[in-house]
């Protein structure tokens, strides 16, 4: 007993149990992306043996408490955080066997106390005719695998009547199912008809001798009788129509038209769009003969899956298809057998509140101008025997009563009502318990950072102990990635040289001081923000020509010349394409290889057809891309943005008057936005006007009567458009910010000054007396302290412009890891010069890595589930954490390399500072876990009181649980004989990195998710993740050879 007890107490099970906990959420998160999060909780999440990892892990920390006598006043703060483990897992469990939620829809003026479960079941209502009983089985499936399910139930009637039997037993599950015809000379033929009355293409398979009802139309294939509105049937081999509506048709090759007479049979054409009586259709291809199926088809959180069970009664067996899914209850069964009626289905279980809940009326909320919801919410009436009163749920704001928590979770909003979608959590007793885990954990980590006698405590004083010991810093490898930029390259065009074209534009650009002027002008963009013309013109150029200028031209002059000369536009050379683009885009262009810039008019052929139309289509439906097809689509992007920039459509300038949701138009727009009077005249005549006096302006330099035009635009939008107009002093800032490009030129600054530093402390080492040399050094951690504080008011600039934190983004999610970075190397280092450069320059790769092309700095709206004091708190923590885990990461480099230059003379000098950059590291990584944890279980806290539902194994919050484990694992191997020791710890603290580059980058990019920054590209695998693995593979075995030799006691 003692030894069985001795293996679960100890520090070996503690990390296998990190290790197999990480690799087994990380395979599930991979799983659910390719089939589904059922599939990953049947498969990994929901199974037994997970749960058995939770309780070793339950049995180890509590074992670890007397092992290493935590009890002790002296190691409170430790031993709360492994008690809080335990409350945390005790909660969980009684979340998934207690707990229970789902979701509940009602229309607005309803009231309701039903909802269904997230859960799936087999639900089964059994009668005979005189008795009922109603059972549901619990079903979790997985589309990856075989799948194995039976149930046995009971009948008996009341009266002592025959007790029956039912046996069900899965024969097949078939996820995201869909009814194929599958090809076969000898079965019946099927006419495939493809309609878009909803507005989204719909196929189906009409059986010949059958009529189905299609959106209340009934479609024949030779119907019997001729009952159907529309026929299809065959004459002297000819596939013939007949219809009860007049019609008409519109054949697609040669754009032919017709009309479809009633009651009169007709020669049917294939590929021809038909439209009788609302529908659209077209029969693609001749009646085939075959059977229908039902298959798998792609993965689509949307379709239903489809369930096949054997029903059994005593006996007697019938084999039953349910299809159904997540809050299914309307595709229902009905069938009898063995003397028993049966009604069933396959999703939810239909459970009840104790009290009524009343949608009085649904108010939703959005950006001016835009349909893009800024907020929503519902307001209630709770109704129960005893009492009755009014409130409101939106989003982060919950209604929490009778141990049930009700979030507005969605909406539905069609033409004749509105209907809301509450989500619906009872789970008391699991979400207190967590809690006080998440209140203990908070409390034990922040106090083991401050408290004596803590692991944390002893790393400062070893600390202090190596910096009185060392005599100087030293260095000796710095390893630079530095990237060429080639010179740009113009390409010849048929029509107008570059050199025409260039001398065009400098002979007709505006002055740079009105440009200023019509800077400010404020412009509504498609999500509703409301921005200076100058951020839009800077975004435009940015997007458009990848460039921050254009022809040395100001964003801003650039967006007027394009408003003035819309069509010289289409010649102008301004659209990027990217060196490392498919050639085979260049050539369908027509441009020679080495164009970096195209013109608009370059992908229009002479009739006027999109060149790149057709390839542009397919590689949007295509789900992995290659290079070709995402470089089509980037460039895509910079044509439409263009095309609608030339057609003024998104210079939406003129607020309409009285507009309950703050729409602004384009002056294309105002002649059907419900201008009146002068206003009207206004709004349509101010901006060609306006064009037209630039014109004479710039030839006179005289822009007095241009001003007065631009300023009555500025008075119109004041007037009409108080309520989102930004103030100028905000509009002013804005343009200061874009103008400094602070983050872009802090990258640079950075960089120069980390450099230096690391130089100079090189030189130390040689001329440690040097008091040049030592003020030198101190002078460059100032000017780092100095860039620190720009970064610092960089953000704070941000913040006040979008009115929000700035870590809503991947761009200011990257310019805050690089503050935290910074902060905690200045902290971490304060006595280590060789510290603070090496943040100085990490800070300068995460800032140039955010000013890279893809990532879009663009200040946008958040989404409503954002828009919540919790991103403040969350987000801050959690993103804090990068920057201590990237500093042990450098660090840990570093001393590899100090590892690798070792040699006997040097030795005593490079072991002190190796033990000094281990602490430091050992510091950062514990700062760092610490943050990431809080910050993490704070996420939950978020989510439970968004959402109503604090854990949900999304891969966000997965993989940062994943990083936890990973680097919980790399500050316990001291503690594990055979990995303890400088090299392994350090070469780990490199290692456990990637695991939260997959938490940052990998996450957003790679797996979808609630935290996804992707828009449905598939990504590639950059060549650089494989040469980082291949440098620190090969720079961990040299070290080791190095540590072995000089190190190793």
């Amino acid at each position: 007993m003692k030894k069985i007890l001795n293996i679960l107490y100890s520090t070996r099970l503690t990390a296998v149990l990190f290790l197999v906990f990480a690799v087994a959420m990380a395979v599930a998160t991979f799983v659910e992306n390719d089939f589904g999060t059922q599939t990953s909780k049947a498969l990994i999440y929901n199974t037994w043996w997970f749960e058995v990892i939770m309780i070793f892990f339950a049995i180890n920390f509590f074992g670890n408490i007397f092992r290493y006598r935590l009890y002790k006043k002296e190691k409170w703060s430790v031993l709360l955080f492994h008690v809080a483990f335990l409350f945390i897992i005790i909660g969980a469990g009684i979340t998934r066997y207690i707990s229970y939620e789902g979701i509940m829809i009602i229309d607005e003026g309803e009231s309701t106390d039903t909802f269904y479960s997230e859960t799936n079941y087999l639900n089964v209502v059994v009668d005979n005719n005189e008795f009922q009983k109603t059972t549901a089985n619990k079903l979790l499936l997985s589309a990856w695998g075989k799948n194995s399910a039976s149930f046995t139930e009971t009948f008996q009637p009341k009266k002592a009547g025959k007790e029956h039997k039912i046996e069900l037993n899965l024969v097949n599950y078939i996820p995201w199912s869909e009814s194929k015809l599958v090809l076969d000379k000898n079965g019946t033929e099927h006419l495939f008809f493809v309609e878009s009355s909803s507005g989204s293409r719909h196929e189906h398979y009409i059986k010949r001798g059958t009529i189905q009802n299609i959106h209340n139309i009934l479609v024949g294939f030779e119907a019997p009788n001729n009952n159907a509105s529309i026929n299809f049937f065959y004459e002297d081999n000819n596939l013939k129509l007949t219809s009860k509506n007049d019609g008409d048709w519109l054949r697609m090759a040669d754009q032919k038209r017709g009309k479809i007479v009633k009651d009169s049979t007709q020669n049917f054409q294939l590929l021809t769009l038909h439209t009788i009586n609302g529908m659209q259709f077209v029969v693609p291809k001749s009646p085939e003969k075959g059977e229908m199926k039902t298959v798998s088809g792609k993965k689509d959180p949307k379709k239903y899956d489809t369930v096949i069970f054997d029903v059994s009664v005593n006996g007697e067996t019938k084999r039953v298809n349910f299809y159904g899914g997540q809050y299914n209850v309307d595709n229902q069964e009905n069938f009898s057998i063995g003397g028993l009626n049966f009604r069933a289905w396959y999703g939810a279980k239909q459970l009840q509140t104790p009290f009524k809940v009343k949608l009085n009326d649904f108010q939703l909320e959005k950006y001016p101008g835009s349909e893009s919801a800024a907020a929503y919410g519902s307001e209630i009436t709770v109704i129960t025997p005893k009492e009755t009163f009014d409130f409101r749920i939106f989003m982060n704001h919950i209604l929490d009563y009778k141990g049930y928590k009700l979030f507005q979770s969605s909406y539905k909003i069609e033409e004749d009502k509105e209907q809301t979608h509450l989500s619906v959590n009872h789970d008391f007793w699991g979400t207190w318990v967590s809690y006080i885990g998440y209140f203990l954990l908070f409390f034990g980590l922040i106090a083991s950072l401050f408290s004596k006698n803590t692991r944390f405590d002893y790393l400062k004083n070893s600390l202090k102990k190596v910096q009185k010991k060392k005599l100087t810093m030293f260095i000796v490898f710095v390893f630079l990635l530095t990237n060429t930029i080639n010179a740009q390259q113009h390409s010849q065009h048929k029509k107008l040289s570059n050199q025409q074209i260039d001398s065009i534009l400098s002979a007709n650009k505006v002055d740079k001081k009105h440009a200023k002027s019509f800077s400010k002008l404020v412009i509504q963009d498609a999500g509703g923000r409301m921005k200076p013309a100058h951020t839009f013109a800077s975004e435009l150029i940015r997007k458009v020509a990848q460039t921050e200028s254009f022809k040395g031209m100001t964003p801003s002059q650039v967006l007027l010349s394009i408003a003035e000369s819309p069509r010289f536009w289409f010649e102008v050379p301004v659209i990027y394409l990217a060196k490392s683009a498919n050639k085979d885009i260049r050539e369908v262009l027509g441009l020679p290889e080495d164009a970096k810039y195209a013109r608009l008019s370059d992908f229009v052929t002479a009739t006027g057809e999109y060149k790149i139309k057709a390839a542009v289509e397919e590689s949007q439906k295509t789900k992995i891309k290659n290079k070709f097809q995402t470089d089509l689509i980037k460039i895509d992007r910079r044509v439409g943005l263009l095309y609608s920039a030339i057609g003024g459509g998104i210079l939406k300038i003129y607020p309409i008057p009285g507009d309950e949701n703050n729409k602004w138009v384009s002056q294309p727009e105002t002649l059907h936005a419900g201008f009146k009077g002068t206003d009207s005249v206004f709004v349509r005549q101010s901006l060609p006007v306006y064009l037209k006096l630039l014109q004479a302006s710039k030839k006179s330099g005289n822009y007095t009567e241009t001003n007065k035009i631009l300023d009555g635009i500025k008075k119109f939008q004041k007037k009409y458009g108080a309520e989102v107009i930004p103030s100028e002093d905000k509009v002013d800032l804005e343009i200061i910010y874009n103008n400094i490009n602070i983050f872009q030129k802090l990258s640079r600054y950075y960089a120069l000054v980390g450099l230096l530093l690391v130089l100079f402390v090189i030189l130390q080492i040689f001329y440690n007396k040097s008091k040049v040399l030592n003020y030198t050094i101190k002078g460059f951690i100032g000017l780092a302290i100095l860039l620190f504080i720009f970064h610092v008011v960089g953000l704070g600039m941000r913040w006040y412009i979008s009115g929000n934190a700035p870590w809503s983004n991947a761009y200011e999610s990257l310019i805050f890891v690089a503050f935290a970075t910074m902060l905690f190397g200045l902290l971490l280092g304060k006595k280590s010069a060789l510290t603070i450069g090496a943040s100085t320059f990490l800070v300068s790769v995460i800032l140039m890595f955010a000013g890279q092309n893809w990532i879009d700095p663009e200040i946008a709206n958040l989404q409503p589930v954002l828009n919540s004091w919790w991103l403040l708190v969350h987000t801050s923590i959690i993103v804090s954490a990068y920057g201590p885990f990237g500093l042990g990461m450098i660090l840990g480099i570093v001393t590899l390399f100090l590892m690798v230059f070792t040699n006997k003379k040097n030795k005593k000098k490079m072991d002190l500072h190796i033990k000094e950059l281990t602490i430091i590291n050992e510091m950062a990584i514990t700062v760092g876990l610490i943050l990431f944890t809080v910050g993490n279980f704070l996420g939950g806290m978020w989510a439970n009181e968004s959402w109503g539902r604090y854990w949900g194994w999304d891969p966000k919050e997965t993989w940062a649980l994943i990083s936890i484990m990973v680097y919980a694992f790399v500050l316990h191997m001291r503690l594990i004989p055979g990995l303890r020791g400088r090299f392994t710890f350090n070469l780990w603290s490199v290692i456990a990195f990637y695991s939260v580059m997959m938490t940052y980058m990998g996450v957003n990019f790679y797996l979808s998710g609630l935290h996804s920054y992707a828009s449905g590209d598939k990504v590639i695998t950059p060549t650089s993740v494989y040469l980082s693995i291949a440098f620190v593979s090969l720079l961990g075995v040299i070290a080791w050879f190095k540590n072995q030799k000089f190190y190793k006691k």
